[in-house]
């Protein structure tokens, strides 16, 4: 019963970190190395991750400066990330690759807040899902006996008392990046 418990808790937990890195990965005007984390370089045959091929740095708030460790490599980063949705023309000057991150307009700041809430509303569905295949687990311990009604009454409340911090939890990391998106 408690290693259910302890099982449901740690997928609610990685949900609430999967929305985190979905969250990293929107860009919101200010330069974060974290857009690049989906970005992969065909290198020697090997979808390779950007920040494994090179040092990932932010020059200025709004410039990604990108030092590749083997120079050879250059041509191969840029044409991934121009293949990415990052949406960003990055520039090359033989030794480094600059993304300078444009101001975004009104209009694309709430397009993201919308995508934002979009992600989070998912997560939630994700959170109930859990605390449903819990119940289910529950009651079916308490049809073949190995938990009494007074058991499952206090598993059940356990659970949703679970699944409403972790909802707040969405919550406030949805309140907080459309605030950081949402400050010029």
């Amino acid at each position: 019963m408690k290693e259910q418990m302890n099982l449901t808790k740690e997928k609610m937990k990685k949900s609430l970190n999967a929305l985190g890195n979905e969250f990293a990965s929107i860009r919101a005007g200010r330069a974060n190395p974290a857009v690049l984390d989906k970005v992969l370089v065909d290198y020697y045959g090997a979808p390779t991750p950007v920040n494994q091929m090179a040092a990932v740095s932010v020059s200025e708030a709004r410039i990604l400066v990108i030092q590749p460790w083997d120079r050879s490599s250059i041509k191969l980063i840029e044409k991934a990330i121009q293949a990415s949705d990052i949406g960003i023309n990055p520039t090359n000057d033989g030794t480094v690759i600059r993304l300078v991150f444009p101001q975004l307009t009104e209009e694309r700041r709430k397009e993201l807040c919308k995508s934002i809430k979009k992600y989070g509303e998912e997560c939630k569905v994700t959170i109930r899902s859990i605390r449903r295949d819990a119940m289910e687990k529950f009651k079916a311990m308490k049809k073949n006996s190995e938990i009494t009604e007074d058991d499952l009454k206090d598993c059940e409340k356990k659970v949703q008392n679970l699944t409403d911090t972790f909802c707040a939890d969405v919550d406030k990391a949805v309140a907080d990046k459309e605030k950081e998106i949402m400050t010029v």
